[in-house]
């Protein structure tokens, strides 16, 4: 029974996109520069897959053979560098249009969320998720009004402290403000639930991200062609649950590895899809500007990595690849235009993918393993 893993490493770029210059990326590498950054840093298992060579092809320069997957890396064609742009075009859904974005929300459309959720905000400007909490968690705590904030991204972020406002209640809140980010084509609203006390604030595992509805993609085609739809990590919230049959959310990297583990010891009833994404790449370590931590992540998904392979059968299809960089030695706090890897394991023989001109490519390669129309999705299969 034919299955498909579609892992994102998420923000693991591998160098500045052609088109970098224009979002002032020029000259990023996130994988380039934390191998530069950390010393010891060593991803052996990955590197033997292809991710090294993959590197190599994205600045141009020759890459190895004799590897055990499949490589190549891919040029972002939307209009954008954020995470639902990355996966909607990995889908087969790039954005053309640019989402709104802001440095601050205009006080008439505050008002307007405001009133529909029946709170007053403090805060609205652009800030690290952790580091708002250090500015404005005390008066959250003393006044119980909620803290909005946004980033580069096109973001409504709205955080709260658990003991002040339950997560149901910021769910809802949520809710109300996505009614009207629809009107405005803002691309998430998120909820970031917090605990603990001022100097020791964490972010708790309620995270929710509640997102645009994307036009067709290829799991709406694979779903009506049978084909069972799994979402493991925050891809059922990316995606607005469209084309997704089961959910599995994750609290870290290492419980989506463990997810996909359980998943794939059950036996494939019927033909399906799980499709992964591992935040703590960007969430915990990119948008903080943590060289260090990012190599710990990266070694420690390296590992995993290395007991994968052997468990894949010629029914199966690998793909890992990325929805954008986020360089933990660049300037600020956002996203990086880069290209990211791809990794391919399809039962043939490794060879170079070249560098594809679209992330697309993915939903291409999808509806060819699994046998369907590609109907107008955009892409060209590497199968």
């Amino acid at each position: 029974m034919k299955q498909a893993i579609l892992i994102v490493l998420d923000s693991v770029g591998v160098g500045y996109a052609p088109d970098a210059a224009a979002f002032g990326d020029e000259g990023s590498n996130t994988l380039g520069h934390i191998r530069e950054a950390v010393r010891g840093f060593a991803i052996p298992n990955l590197d033997r897959a292809g991710l090294r060579a993959a590197e190599m092809l994205a600045s141009g320069d020759d890459a190895s053979a004799g590897l055990s997957l499949s490589w190549g890396c891919m040029t972002e064609l939307s209009a954008g560098k954020d995470t639902t742009a990355g996966h909607w075009e990995i889908a087969g859904a790039p954005v053309s249009v640019p989402f709104a974005t802001f440095e601050k929300f205009p006080e008439s459309l505050v008002s307007e969320m405001e009133t529909a959720a029946g709170v007053t905000f403090i805060g609205n400007y652009p800030q690290s998720g952790t580091v708002i909490l250090d500015e404005l968690g005390k008066e959250h705590l003393q006044t119980g009004n909620p803290i909005l904030y946004t980033s580069a991204d096109s973001v409504i972020q709205i955080a709260a402290h658990e003991d002040i406002l339950p997560v149901d209640r910021l769910y809802q809140i949520c809710r109300a403000c996505r009614e009207i980010a629809d009107r405005e084509r803002i691309g998430r609203v998120i909820a970031r639930p917090f605990a603990g006390n001022p100097g020791e604030f964490v972010r708790t595992a309620g995270r929710h991200d509640f997102s645009l509805q994307p036009s067709s993609t290829i799991l709406d085609l694979l779903q009506d062609h049978g084909v069972e739809s799994i979402g493991v990590g925050k891809i059922a919230d990316i995606f607005a649950g469209a084309g997704i049959d089961s959910s599995f959310p994750t609290t870290s990297n290492q419980d989506g590895c463990e997810t996909i583990d359980r998943l794939l010891a059950k036996k494939c009833e019927s033909p399906r899809l799980i499709f992964v994404n591992l935040v703590d790449f960007d969430m915990l370590y990119g948008h903080r500007r943590d060289p260090s931590g990012y190599a710990r992540a990266l070694e420690e998904f390296d590992e995993w990595f290395g007991t994968l392979i052997g468990r894949l059968s010629h029914e199966t299809l690998l793909a890992v690849t990325a929805d954008h960089g986020n360089d933990p030695t660049w300037t600020g706090t956002d996203h990086t235009r880069e290209r990211v890897p791809l990794l391919v394991y399809d039962g043939g023989p490794s060879r170079c993918l070249g560098a594809r001109e679209t992330f697309a490519d993915v939903a291409a390669s999808l509806a060819d393993w699994f046998g369907v129309s590609q109907a107008d999705l955009p892409g060209t299969s590497f199968l």
